[in-house]
């Protein structure tokens, strides 16, 4: 039930039992990790809806944040709400129904005007719920939020919260709710462990065996049926019992679909090559550079004699600039070997008619070419390198999800993957990577030797 203009209407929403303890909760920071079919992204407009419209809810979750605000401070802050709830991509808005039930829980509200092309719900006191894809970053800067939801959070770049939405919600002490189902030791894995504990969040975990257990009704029947399907699948083979488990179980050791670094990746982890591996000042750090029109992306790495490679730390920058990534490269307190950038920084700037080499150069910065080598090739040279590189966890996390989540495209008319990557968040790392993977280029590893296992004390 939700007041606007003193009348009560009905929304048609019938939460389930799961999200009773969060319609409840007035903190700020919120996690679910639900399994597939959960009713996540329903309870969570709904959610916004009921901030949106009911003012004194909102006022006592403001209160509960502030409890020595004035009534002015507190009026000021409820002031043109805006509630975002952000998907991977603008298209996946759109294709997963979100739109379309956002739409369906609104248009009871008298007055309520939907915007199709900018899926925005605007209601008649002046607040908006809006559907906003992450596939753009940068796109994202933009008003003071009252609420925001990143759903599946897993897929959304790692610094779209940090960078640019954390900043979004200060003006209006706004509340933020991370929700999906894992894939793997992710993002939304990492978000949950950190909310354990803490007094400040509200967190739920919860997998189908508890929701066959807790709720009733359709919502039995429709997840016995789904899962159903999904067991045939995985007989006919057409699905993996470890996608099975991720996805009702919320397995945490299912590989993403489709990915090209996936075995190395697990490798790396389970072999403890993920973990910590602080600089040495004795060795020179060399960075190797993608420079993408919407972002740019720099690994800082060392590498040994033995042929081992220690990725130490990790920058990307979305819509600073070349100057920009130069400043924080001499900020680091490393001493410096090489450069390298890919081909593409011999380009001209059309500003300035300088390449981005002679740029760099003009800022005491000195570029090396990486050599040009077909996509498919360079990513056979990082499946290769991989087993030889340890990653400083601390300062190389997005990096590492780029490279977990760097994925082939799907071709839904063949039901089959292409060898054509993805081009999304993930892409700047992985590239930058791969050029890295390129100069180091040795002799293909047999396929049937498993990589070194080699203690992480041995790195340091």
């Amino acid at each position: 039930m939700s007041a606007v203009a003193e009348r009560e209407i009905v929304i048609p929403y019938c939460p389930r039992n799961w999200a009773a303890a969060f319609h409840a909760t007035y903190q700020r920071w919120l996690v679910l990790v639900l399994h597939r079919r959960a009713g996540k992204t329903t309870a969570i407009l709904n959610h916004h809806q009921r901030a949106a419209l009911d003012n004194d809810w909102e006022a006592a979750r403001l209160r509960a944040l502030l409890p020595t605000a004035t009534d002015r401070e507190i009026a000021t802050l409820m002031k043109r709400r805006v509630y975002w709830h952000v998907m991977p991509s603008y298209h996946q808005a759109k294709l997963t129904g979100a739109w379309d039930t956002l739409q369906e829980i609104s248009r009871v509200v008298p007055g309520v005007k939907p915007n199709q092309s900018e899926m925005c719900v605007s209601y008649p006191n002046g607040n908006k719920i809006q559907l906003i894809g992450a596939d753009k970053p940068d796109s994202l800067r933009g008003p003071g939020l009252s609420g925001l939801s990143l759903d599946e959070y897993s897929q959304i770049p790692a610094n779209a919260f940090s960078e640019v939405l954390s900043k979004a919600l200060a003006d209006h002490v706004g509340y933020c709710i991370f929700s999906g189902t894992i894939k793997g030791t992710d993002q939304l894995y990492d978000t949950y462990a950190a909310a354990q504990g803490d007094a400040d969040w509200f967190s739920l975990w919860q997998n189908v065996d508890e929701s066959l257990r807790s709720e009733t009704g359709a919502t039995i029947t429709a997840l016995v049926r789904a899962m159903e399907d999904d067991r045939k699948l995985v007989l006919k083979g057409l699905m993996t019992q470890a996608e099975f488990d991720q996805e009702w179980y919320l397995s945490a050791e299912a590989a993403i679909k489709g990915a090209f670094y996936a075995d190395q990746m697990r490798a790396a982890r389970e072999q403890g090559r993920i973990g910590s591996v602080p600089y040495d000042p004795s060795i020179p750090v060399d960075t190797d550079w993608d420079l993408g029109i919407d972002a740019m992306a720099i690994w800082f790495s060392q590498s040994r004699a033995s042929g081992q490679i220690g990725l130490i730390d990790y920058h990307e920058d979305v819509g600073g600039g070349l100057i920009e990534c130069i400043k924080v490269v001499r900020e680091k307190p490393y001493t410096y070997g090489e450069h390298w950038g890919p081909h593409d920084i011999e380009q001209r700037e059309i500003s300035s008619a300088l390449t981005r080499r002679q740029i760099a150069f003009n800022h005491d910065l000195r570029f090396q070419v990486t050599p040009k080598l077909e996509i498919a090739d360079g990513i056979t040279a990082v499946q290769a390198l991989l087993a030889r590189c340890y990653f400083n966890e601390a300062t190389t996390a997005h990096g590492v999800d780029c490279l977990r989540q760097y994925r082939k495209t799907y071709q839904p008319r063949l039901d089959q993957f292409t060898a054509k990557p993805v081009h999304n968040w993930a892409s700047h790392g992985a590239d930058a990577f791969r050029g890295l993977a390129v100069r180091h280029k040795m002799p293909q590893i047999e396929e049937d030797a498993p990589p070194p296992y080699v203690p992480r004390s041995v790195w340091g």
